[in-house]
């Protein structure tokens, strides 16, 4: 008769010990009203577009004179373009096309970045914004520098270049462009930040020479949008030495292709 009873003992102490545990229990140490921490939350691109796609052939027609002139074979060799050695196709894609006419050789490269926060409190946009502030700031921007849009640009097809450019006269041999006139709208063709496209963008100018060589000019338009960041050059190096690239058309058709390729991205 006194199993029973010490069995029954047995099994309550059992049953009292495992309800008073915590050990297992995740919840254990959770604390009443403490705020509950999420993630950063994810970018908005997962992917990156195929970049020698990117251009459409005819803005490379344009972008590349003379290459219309070649045979056939030549020709469809320039427009497939060089893609970018890149190991992370789903992080860095770029492309490169150049053309040789025999007043200038004119190049052009497209490159697109999508950065990824590995820090959970760090978005991925916030992230992107780091990176191309370091981009703008590299550029050596004046404070405040910013430019008007030319009508011709926001159409999104370049125009033809405008007579008169400064930095395409005799005495627009400099490394920063003066103010030029396109579409009636006064046009400050310096380094500068860009509104309207993307979630940031700015332009960069530089004309160079190396040597004894012709100068050649070199148009940067970068813009970020969500966490992507996209990278436009085109280059033109005239053909005799004395001249010099215009600024003006170089930065129009780099202003048109950048705006194309930001209403691709948000398709």
């Amino acid at each position: 008769m006194a199993y029973v009873p010490g069995v029954a003992l047995l099994a309550a102490l059992v049953a009292g010990c495992s309800a008073g545990s915590g050990a297992d229990d995740p919840a254990a140490d959770s604390k009443p009203g403490s705020p509950t921490v999420s993630a950063a939350p994810p970018g908005k691109y997962r992917t990156l577009p195929e970049s020698c796609r990117a251009v459409p052939r005819s803005t490379l027609k344009d972008l590349l004179p003379g290459t219309a002139e070649l045979p056939e074979k030549q020709q469809e060799k320039v427009y497939e373009g060089t893609a970018t050695v890149t190991y992370d196709t789903d992080r860095k894609v770029g492309c490169r096309w150049s053309s040789n006419a025999p007043d200038a050789s004119r190049s052009l490269s497209i490159d697109f970045e999508r950065v990824v926060s590995y820090d959970p409190s760090v978005s991925d946009d916030n992230r992107t914004d780091e990176v191309y502030s370091k981009k703008e700031d590299a550029a050596g921007l004046a404070p405040g520098a910013t430019g008007a849009t030319p009508s011709s640009t926001v159409a999104g097809s370049p125009g033809p270049t405008p007579s008169g450019s400064p930095s395409g006269s005799p005495g627009g041999a400099t490394d920063s462009p003066s103010a030029g006139t396109s579409a009636g709208i006064t046009e400050d063709l310096r380094p500068r930040l860009l509104e309207g496209l993307g979630d940031a963008a700015f332009l960069d100018d530089e004309l160079t020479r190396a040597g004894s060589t012709a100068q050649h000019r070199t148009v940067s338009v970068v813009f970020r949008t969500s966490n992507v960041i996209v990278t436009v050059q085109y280059t033109e190096q005239p053909a005799g030495i004395t001249e010099v690239p215009d600024s003006q058309e170089l930065q129009e058709k780099a202003q048109a292709l950048a705006r194309r390729l930001a209403e691709t991205l948000s398709e």
